[in-house]
């Protein structure tokens, strides 16, 4: 029994004599005998694990495979992929490692032609490219697989792929052809038994997409649905980002006020951490319309507010929405204000103040013009709109029927 530790320094008994047992040969015939090397390759794999040998898993993997040829494809196949996903599950494992191990078993896999093993693996790389941000090699390897799966009508295979097709045309901002993988794994869902983890996963890019058509209420529900899916499996990193989406929604729709009451809630308060303290102090900003608490809690959160992608662009849109009734309530008093007098009183550069300003001058929601000689904004009072031109417009209308109805009948008459 030797003791090695894991990268936080906890150690952990891996047993030799295991080791020993794997690599004895065996009679194929003696059922017991199987049973006991396929429990020590899996006591085996669990420990190197737990203590985050990375080579120990690798060499595992390539040790077993003369075994594979003794029991059932479809037990090795499962008992494979297993030792395949804790390799892939280890965060010591660099994504260039994950990449190698799971090409060089796929290459086995058509050495030997185990199809079945070999499309589960493809799957699998195709998420190491997806987590890996190599969108176009992730699509590249969807197009081939995703015809060879349709031909043998494989359909939970089928709508992983579709799914992670759907994910990887999201991250290229193609969205039109992200809709249509999903629509297609929504399909092959219901045509088959879902797991409650696929579901969810499901809910949640619909949710994204929905989110993206600025669909914020239709994407709060998919995302309350893919929380409630991925608790209900104790996926807790899946439910956190669920769940901060569904805040995010929140804030979106202007009701920021539900935030605290849905973070205190029974099913949310186990997930509290730094994700939802974020959007907290995200929601509270926009509650109180102050750009001050909005950069700070962007500088507090810097990492759970930018380093996702989808929470970024909405936050993005949350802080020039703010920016812009901020500015509103400021130059609200003046017919003509110099740029430099709003900049100190909203406490922002003049170039970021002036760029915005002429974008809402662009978009109508400022009517002026800025004055570049004067570096001054003159703001135009409302034009009081007189209504009688439409009413009268209506009036001749409605003339117009009137004198149509009566020619009809004088005709009849005559």
């Amino acid at each position: 029994m030797d003791t090695t530790s894991d990268s936080s320094g906890v150690a952990y008994a891996v047993d030799t004599d295991l080791q020993e047992l794997i690599d004895e040969e065996i009679d194929p015939t003696d059922l017991d005998a199987v049973k006991k090397k396929e429990k020590a390759i899996t006591t085996l794999c669990e420990q190197h694990y737990k203590a985050g040998n990375v080579e120990g898993i690798r060499d595992l993997i390539h040790s077993i495979r003369p075994f594979l040829s003794v029991v059932s494809k479809a037990k090795g196949g499962k008992l494979f992929k297993q030792l395949i996903d804790r390799f892939v599950d280890m965060e010591n494992a660099t994504p260039e490692e994950k990449v190698e191990m799971c090409q060089n078993c796929i290459d086995w896999a058509k050495e030997k032609k185990r199809s079945f093993l070999r499309q589960a693996l493809e799957v699998r790389l195709i998420s190491l490219h997806l987590e890996a941000e190599e969108y176009q090699a992730c699509l590249a390897a969807v197009e081939p697989l995703l015809k060879e799966l349709k031909k043998l009508d494989d359909r939970q295979l089928l709508m992983e792929v579709h799914l992670m097709e759907s994910n990887a045309y999201f991250s290229l901002a193609n969205y039109p052809k992200s809709r249509a993988s999903l629509v297609a794994a929504r399909t092959t869902a219901n045509s088959i038994y879902c797991p409650p983890r696929m579901q969810a996963a499901l809910d949640l890019q619909s949710g994204v997409l929905h989110a993206e058509e600025n669909d914020f209420k239709t994407a709060y529900s998919y995302f309350y649905e893919a929380f409630e899916g991925f608790d209900s499996v104790d996926i807790p990193k899946e439910a956190v980002r669920a769940l901060k989406y569904m805040l995010l929604c929140k804030i979106l729709l202007e009701e920021a006020s539900d935030v605290p009451s849905i973070v205190t809630g029974k099913l949310a308060l186990k997930y509290s951490g730094p994700d939802l303290e974020a959007m907290q102090a995200i929601a509270a900003a926009a509650m109180n319309r102050s750009l001050a608490d909005f950069q700070q809690a962007l500088d507090d959160f810097t990492e759970s507010l930018q380093g996702d992608v989808i929470v970024k662009s909405h936050v993005d849109a949350v802080y020039e929405s703010l920016l812009e009734q901020n500015l509103l309530k400021l130059v609200e008093p003046f017919s003509r204000v110099e740029l430099d007098h709003v900049a100190n009183l909203i406490n922002l550069p003049e170039h970021q103040v002036e760029r915005k300003l002429s974008h809402m001058i662009l978009d109508r929601k400022l009517l002026g013009i800025l004055d570049q000689g004067s570096n001054c904004l003159e703001i135009f009072s409302e034009e009081q709109q007189d209504s009688m031109y439409d009413q009268t417009l209506q009036m001749l209308t409605q003339t117009n029927v009137v004198v149509d109805a009566l020619y009809k009948k004088a005709e009849k008459i005559m």
